[in-house]
């Protein structure tokens, strides 16, 4: 029976017959001829001995945990990302922890203070909203950091964004080669990073090839959700006749699809849709979505790469990192387009 209360480093160096010393040095990942690291995972084994991980931290000032830190778990953007990052940390020797934050830049900033005391030895963030407030917090953090988004050209943290305006010209681009001249957007909260910068990007993409943006064509959805475009896409409908829509988002254009189809409105024949970041429910969608890849898979493991960089020399350069887009034409704008 496993004497997991009573067990110790003492009692496993006397099961394997070895020093105390050597005990400690193998389960604390130290040198060790391979037969000594044998002989004591398997008395460590027998007794159910488990290092106290604290304590090896106190003692080596590491955890070998990073933390991720997303809006939302759910959305099929982030766990693309937290499936990418988890491959390059694991092969680094860290374990990743996910925290899902929400939108609220305070919880947040209060996650950054919380990780200050020890509990990781370093965080990736994809934050929705950026504040003053949270960048001081990045800013003034002790812990490396790798923010996964925009930031301010002045704030000193290696980031790694997506160029949203370059991915929403494809998409405009490609509708206008389809003969569409009405472009809606559905898009998330404008206050937010993504929602400001599909906003910006949609208006100057219809600038470009001659189109004028028009504020029926334009609806704000109450979140970056699949629930949120369906009821966007609704009121758009009321206050326009689109021939496209471009949703911020792949949520947001499968909830658009739904809509549509609940008006009688044939994809792609009378309105053509979108979406953006090419997340498996682009393809699962009916008809499929064309949509813009934004690198989220690329985003990640640049950043990835990026903080195991910072953590093992924290006085590298700042490095800021752009992933070029590209579009994938599926059904909803192209009907012969062959599924991905």
């Amino acid at each position: 029976m496993a004497e997991t209360k009573k067990s110790n480093l003492a009692l496993v160096a006397a099961r394997a017959g070895v020093s105390v010393a050597s005990v400690s040095r193998v389960l604390n990942g130290g040198s060790a001829s391979e037969q000594l690291a044998k002989r004591v995972r398997e008395a460590a084994d027998e007794l159910g001995y488990v290092p106290d991980a604290s304590a090896r931290t106190m003692r080596t000032g590491r955890t070998d945990q990073i933390t991720l830190a997303v809006a939302d778990v759910g959305n099929p953007v982030y766990v693309q990302m937290m499936r990418t990052v988890t491959g390059i940390v694991a092969k680094a020797g860290y374990r990743l922890v996910v925290s899902s934050t929400g939108a609220d830049p305070k919880d947040q900033i209060d996650l950054v203070r919380s990780l200050n005391r020890g509990y990781a030895d370093g965080l990736l963030i994809s934050p929705l909203r950026i504040t003053p407030d949270l960048v001081e917090a990045l800013s003034a953090s002790r812990l490396p950091i790798v923010v996964i988004g925009t930031l301010p050209p002045e704030v000193e943290l290696d980031n790694v964004r997506a160029d949203s305006a370059t991915g929403i010209g494809l998409a405009v681009e490609h509708l206008i080669a389809q003969g569409r001249r009405r472009i809606a957007l559905v898009n998330g909260p404008v206050d937010t990073v993504p929602g400001s910068a599909r906003l910006a990007g949609h208006r100057a993409a219809l600038e470009r090839f001659g189109l004028a943006a028009s504020d029926e064509l334009e609806v704000t959805a109450t979140g970056f959700t699949y629930r949120a475009g369906h009821r966007a896409t609704a009121r758009l409908l009321a206050q326009a006749e689109p021939d496209a829509i471009i949703g911020a988002n792949d949520l947001l254009a499968v909830g658009a699809l739904k809509e549509l189809a609940a008006a009688g409105r044939r994809v792609p024949e009378d309105v053509a849709v979108v979406g953006m970041d090419d997340t498996d429910a682009a393809e699962l969608a009916t008809p499929s979505l064309t949509s813009v890849d934004l690198g989220s898979a690329k985003r990640a493991k640049a950043a990835a790469k990026l903080l195991i960089r910072r953590i093992e020399d924290p006085d590298a350069p700042v490095v800021r990192q752009v992933i070029a887009p590209a579009l994938s034409v599926r059904e909803s704008t192209v009907p012969e387009a062959p599924r991905a």
